[in-house]
């Protein structure tokens, strides 16, 4: 027969250190009576060794606190690496996605100059080359469900670099790969490629990261480095293009590259705290069910209106505005004859401007709430792109500012603006992804703002072509501006579709652990029922 351990007589529960003195008391006589009711006891029964032993209440106690101590220190100690860690492998990451413009600068004016491409075939090829951003879904669903070497996040973004320093390097190394349309397709194809394996697996990270540790916002230091190094990166490419080929660019790029690939070689999701697959290397049949199960659920996710209605407006908001990126740039450059530098220092204001809105944002600005901001922000990039208007009819010149200086302060404003639009989406949607999900829903967004923005630059060609804007005629580009203006404007109509508050920032619970509360047992002493256990156990032992 089993008693309970816990007397109901007389118990003394200690939870801290620090005792009245008047429980001090009783309990300095407790633990006297204790041990003399053992003494008694054994000195009576010689051979029988009590397993019950006594503890010192304040010494128990204090026991307890120092193993809560040194338990709270060394999970500090390993989240406070782990996070250095995420900060060092994905912050490098963003950063170099961000400095992507540095050799895109150098192949967009490479065939503009040395292709003679005219500006509808070179929007052709910019928005062709992004049809692997397209595929971001099927990257996601493979990061979620298939593992290799037990983690299913750094060994895609492995991959991902490897595809871009092989397509980058070749068109450093092998001039042939340049000069050919074709050839250089399949460069930007098989880097693009890379690129969305990459930032699928990183986002995806990112995500997982910030549910796993209750952190919220992770998305808006991750559009911090993304405009750092668009800063670097057009900074950098101005100069450089004056003073090199852009084939050293492109090598420039593919050493970097190759030490991205190296950071993130040596880096571990063990390390960041994430799951680990430690089963055996799935066959074909049980990964295939595993990828229709990450389909199923991300289709279910997709299917809630609080993903599916703001998902829906960001979308269409980006997909009917049509772009004449190409059609402005080589107007700035074979009309107005700006320099490269000039250009280049353009996207740097627009990257410091993103930085400074992302900042705010993260601070001030995620108080307001979100369909306000979204609206505001929508206005903002309407009233942007009649800039490039002013550009275009000289209304500048007639004010006393030239070309150079309008072109520098204002040329990037609505590329800034229309990327700034999708940080409060991102937060709001790794907010409500669903766990297991975070690679599907993530690169989900991501494909479909590509996807938009494919959309949205073919719309800008056709438009073009309709309008007759060409290399020697530009007479109908202000035409084309307006037209833009006007599209910018109509998701206003819609806006409803955005919800009204924005996510809320989880706070880790400051609740004991079962680690903890076992520790705290050990200042609990019991008395009473100690005497009756040992003398049952005495009379079974004599039976």
């Amino acid at each position: 027969m089993i008693y309970p351990v816990i007397s109901t007589k007389n118990p003394i529960f200690l939870t801290g250190s620090k005792i009245p003195r008047n429980q001090e008391r009783c309990s300095k006589l407790s633990s006297f009576q204790s041990r003399s009711i053992f003494r008694s006891f054994h000195h009576q029964n010689p051979g029988i060794k009590p397993k019950t032993q006594f503890l010192n209440p304040v010494i128990g106690t204090n026991l307890g606190e120092v193993s809560v101590r040194k338990g709270k220190k060394k999970k500090e100690s390993l989240w406070q690496q782990g996070f250095q860690e995420m900060l060092g492998l994905c912050g490098l990451g963003y950063w170099v996605q961000g400095f992507r413009c540095f050799p895109w600068l150098a192949l967009n004016f490479h065939m503009a100059y040395n292709l003679n491409l005219n500006p509808s075939t070179l929007q052709l090829v910019q928005n062709s080359g992004n049809l692997p951003m397209v595929a971001k879904p099927l990257f996601g669903i493979l990061s979620d469900a298939l593992y290799i070497g037990g983690a299913h996040r750094i060994p895609y973004i492995c991959i991902g670099v490897l595809l871009q320093v092989l397509s980058w390097g070749q068109l450093a190394l092998f001039p042939v790969a340049g000069q050919a349309l074709p050839a250089l397709m399949a460069c930007v194809l098989l880097s693009n490629t890379g690129a969305a394996v990459t930032e699928v697996a990183k986002d995806a990270l990112i995500t997982e990261y910030g549910q796993k540790h209750l952190i919220t916002g992770l998305q808006s230091y991750a559009f911090m480095a993304l405009a750092a190094g668009g800063i670097l990166g057009n900074l950098l490419g101005g100069y450089f293009l004056v003073k090199l080929p852009p084939r050293m660019m492109f090598l420039i790029f593919s050493v970097l590259l190759s030490i991205q690939l190296l950071v993130s070689l040596s880096a571990s999701e063990e390390c960041l705290g994430l799951a680990r697959s430690l089963g055996p290397v799935p066959t074909g049949q049980s990964v295939s069910e595993n990828i229709r199960k990450q389909l199923s659920d991300l289709m279910i996710a997709i299917s809630e209106d609080s993903i599916f209605r703001p998902l829906t407006w960001i979308v269409a908001s980006i997909a009917m505005v049509p772009i004449l990126s190409g059609s402005i740039f080589c107007y700035q450059t074979q009309c107005l004859h700006l320099n490269p530098s000039v250009i280049g220092m353009s996207r740097v204001i627009g990257q410091l401007i993103l930085l400074s809105l992302t900042v705010l944002y993260n601070h001030y600005w995620k108080q307001i709430p979100m369909r306000k901001l979204i609206g505001v922000v929508q206005i903002l990039y309407a009233s942007s792109l009649l800039l490039d208007l002013a550009l275009v009819r000289e209304i500048n010149l007639s004010i006393g500012i030239p070309n150079e200086v309008f072109a520098l302060c204002f040329s990037g404003l609505a590329e800034t603006l229309a990327q700034f639009k999708i940080l409060p989406f991102s937060v709001l949607l790794a907010t409500l992804c669903p766990r297991g999900c975070e690679g599907s829903l993530t690169s989900f967004l991501a494909s479909a703002l590509c996807l938009s923005s494919i959309f949205s630059g073919f719309w800008g060609v056709g438009l073009a072509a309709m309008l007759g804007i060409r290399s020697n005629d530009y007479s109908n580009l202000p035409v084309g501006i307006l037209i833009q203006f006007l599209a910018a404007l109509l998701p206003l109509g819609w806006i409803h579709h955005v919800p009204m508050s924005q996510p809320v920032e989880k706070k880790r619970k400051k609740g004991m652990s079962k680690r903890n509360r076992k520790t705290r047992r050990i200042g609990r002493v019991v008395v009473g029922s100690v005497f009756a256990y040992r003398r049952e156990r005495e009379s079974d032992a004599q039976k």
